[in-house]
């Protein structure tokens, strides 16, 4: 017999087919190919059993796994969802406000506070604390990158200090141009600090080795002992961030 299910693992949803048999007597075995993620499991093997088995193995699954095989769950801004801030899920508190306007976002002892004009309602509303919220990101983004290139750059940097402009950019972390300016995504923020540094300093070393060349990871390297294990985790925990 073969069912559906799901799990969650970090901000991204993971969707798997259970396929149990009689013949299978002891072992769960996940495999991951183009059609999905596919979980062989003994007749007896209860649902919980095994989402504890694609949890433990939720790593592995995302390294193997293409992007559309996993989505990030829609999010409605509505009080008890959480967003990912500095690498924590931060709970969101929704209160009514008077008047009309735009929805204030405040991050308040670890929780997001928004307040949401009354004059909003249905995917009005859902739309502008969407934009809120991306613009709280984006600002506390330009902050800590701008502040990340500065300390980086008596190390890895070359001439006057590059411009630093947040973008949203989907498919990738950063970018540096030609001329040295230095691009970021928004999205960046919701990473644990250590990630966010490490996006930052990759895009400083290209100021010096333009390719992914072995000189540019070995300067990585220099610069950050630990590069490669940042850039696995990154991998693991950056996959279908919300928004």
């Amino acid at each position: 017999m073969t069912a559906r299910d799901r799990v969650r693992y970090g901000n991204t949803t993971i969707d798997y087919r259970v396929r149990r048999s009689e013949r299978r007597k002891k072992t769960v075995q996940i495999t991951v190919d183009g059609a999905g993620v596919h979980v062989s499991a003994p007749l007896v093997t209860s649902d919980s059993e095994v989402r504890a088995i694609v949890l433990k193995r939720a790593p592995w699954i995302l390294n193997q796994a293409s992007d559309s095989m996993l989505e990030a769950a829609p999010r409605r801004f509505v009080s008890g969802e959480t967003l990912p801030y500095l690498g924590r899920n931060v709970r969101i508190l929704v209160e009514s406000a008077d008047g009309k306007g735009l929805p204030d976002v405040r991050l308040d002892h670890w929780r997001f506070r928004i307040a949401v004009p009354d004059s909003l309602s249905g995917e009005d509303r859902r739309e502008a604390i969407r934009r809120a919220v991306v613009r709280w990101y984006r600002a506390r983004a330009a902050k800590r990158l701008e502040a990340i290139v500065a300390r980086w750059w008596p190390r890895l940097g070359r001439g006057e200090m590059s411009r630093v402009l947040i973008r949203d950019q989907r498919l990738r972390w950063g970018s540096c141009a030609p001329d040295g300016t230095l691009r970021f995504n928004w999205r960046a923020v919701m990473l644990r600090p250590s990630l966010i540094e490490y996006v930052a300093v990759h895009e400083l070393v290209h100021l010096t080795h333009r390719s992914h060349s072995a000189d540019f990871w070995g300067l990585m390297s220099w610069a950050m002992p630990d590069a490669q294990q940042r850039r696995v985790r990154l991998r693991e925990e950056g996959r279908a961030l919300p928004l």
